[in-house]
């Protein structure tokens, strides 16, 4: 399911949520999705890093791995 940022209240973005709050209070998914900046055609930035998330486990074991 694609999130949509424009659908998401402004104070409940991950960006705005990372600068009110800090990054304890954003979930890795959404710390991904930062660092991504996009998704693709189709695909947001939080659903792209869900994929990665899924296939890598990990923060840690998506950053150790090969292109």
């Amino acid at each position: 399911m694609t999130v949509m940022m424009a659908a998401v209240p402004k104070r409940e973005r991950p960006r705005e949520r990372l600068l009110g709050r800090g990054a304890a209070a954003l979930t890795e998914r959404e710390l991904l999705a930062l660092v991504l900046r996009n998704g693709t055609h189709g695909c947001s930035a939080l659903d792209l890093a869900a994929e990665l998330l899924a296939e890598y486990g990990t923060l840690r074991c998506l950053a150790a791995a090969t292109p």
